[in-house]
């Protein structure tokens, strides 16, 4: 995630300069997903660094909520950022911006080989939390921006349609909020402490009453601290002969 967050901010500049030098849209916005893509990437290499310290008397979880709102902090982003491109290329449709077709589909070009190497980097990582596959997400959206920046630029040189540009910036846009807001619910469910998508509470209850001299349990709590750490606790009234005990149950 480093090298990714490296090879980003390199790329970053060069696409900001083109994309004023050469009046396209779609290429400042890629240059925009880059900034706001080293932003996250900064962010997550953070929090897994905050996430793999100890636990603390006061902080008994430790520090692995830190991802999760990193996560938050990367989809709320990309969809502040989709919604400006939109605005931006509605703007652009009605008034026309001169382009430099040829420049961009060289600067495009370049970001599109930073962003696959940089996808190439994160892909093996982006099952294991939501914080590195919004990183991961960051990333793909950049890489569709440099195809449509390219595409537009394409279109522009070969056919005179400068229209090309802000729509496919508004497409890619779309694209971005669609993958962006998956990921805000799936970190805000963790955040409210839902229980995970693949826990069936009632089943989960059911199967716990299913056991030898268990006669009751309730007060059953599920939840995720961050991907890959599910808690559970709950009461559980047993008997045992003419006894009856209660015992609290938890388990990470």
């Amino acid at each position: 995630m480093t090298l990714a967050l490296l090879l980003t901010s390199g790329y970053m500049v060069a696409e900001a300069i083109g994309g004023f030098v050469s009046g396209s849209l779609a290429l400042l916005a890629d240059a925009g997903h880059m900034l706001s893509d080293a932003v996250g990437l900064a962010l997550a290499v953070f929090a897994m660094w905050m996430a793999g310290r100890r636990a603390t008397a006061q902080r008994t979880y430790g520090f692995h909520r830190t991802e999760i709102i990193a996560a938050l902090a990367n989809a709320t982003t990309l969809i502040a950022i989709a919604i400006s491109i939109l605005v931006e290329a509605a703007l652009r449709l009605r008034t026309p911006a001169a382009l430099e077709p040829r420049l961009m589909m060289t600067i495009a070009a370049g970001g599109l080989v930073v962003n696959l190497a940089c996808l190439g980097i994160l892909h093996t990582g982006r099952d294991e939390s939501l914080n590195q596959q919004g990183a991961w997400l960051h990333v793909l959206s950049d890489a569709l921006g440099s195809v449509g920046a390219l595409a537009s630029g394409a279109a522009a040189a070969f056919w005179g349609v400068t229209w090309a540009d802000p729509v496919a910036s508004a497409l890619i846009a779309l694209l971005v909020l669609r993958s962006s807001w998956s990921l805000l619910t799936e970190t805000v469910a963790v955040l409210m402490e839902n229980a995970p998508a693949h826990v069936e509470v009632t089943k989960l209850r059911e199967a716990m009453l299913a056991q030898s001299k268990v006669d009751d349990v309730h007060d059953l709590h599920v939840w995720t601290i961050t991907s890959g750490l599910v808690c559970l606790s709950a009461h559980v009234v047993t008997t045992g002969g003419a006894d009856e005990q209660q015992a609290a149950l938890s388990s990470c």
